[in-house]
């Protein structure tokens, strides 16, 4: 009997275990839209200056500046400087920006407004591109421009 028991002892046992397996595949295609972003520039004035005297051709002191809008664009007055004192030191400086007119209407569907900075893109055009999935076995073909396709293959095995 003890050798019984001991010929017991020397046998493999068995091990019991959770096994899971899973295999996926997937495949993706991207085409990219048509998009445009506009950036409307503002009307901007400076001037900055001493030792001078200034004046818009009628009024002495004035500064000039933006004035009325019409479209979305200022009127400008225009100043001119003159040295204050002759042989002193002086400075004078005086900028202006038009910005951008205002649309009278409503910008249609593929057409961009007049504006400074604009970043349009085409949309992806997919072409010839195509991707198939048979038995695991993924095949990809690159379509046009704007376009992505993946094909993804995965293997999981998780042992508890």
């Amino acid at each position: 009997m003890k050798k019984f028991i001991s010929l017991l002892l020397l046998l493999p046992s068995a091990a019991f275990a959770d096994m899971t397996s899973t295999i996926t595949s997937s495949v993706q295609i991207d085409v990219q839209a048509a998009a445009t972003a506009a950036e409307k520039v503002a009307n901007s004035y400076s001037v900055s200056g001493s030792g001078v005297e200034t004046t818009d051709g009628t009024t002495a002191g004035v500064i000039g500046g933006l004035g009325d809008v019409t479209d979305g664009i200022n009127s400008f007055t225009t100043i001119t400087a003159s040295q204050l004192t002759d042989g002193e030191n002086f400075t004078f400086q005086q900028s202006y920006l038009e910005g951008d007119s205002s649309p009278t209407s409503a910008v249609t569907t593929g057409e961009v407004a007049n504006f400074s900075n604009i970043t349009s893109t085409a949309a992806g055009v997919l072409s010839d591109g195509a991707a198939t999935i048979d038995n695991h076995v993924i095949t990809v073909t690159g379509g046009g421009a704007g376009t992505s396709i993946t094909g993804q293959y995965v293997t999981t095995l998780t042992v508890d």
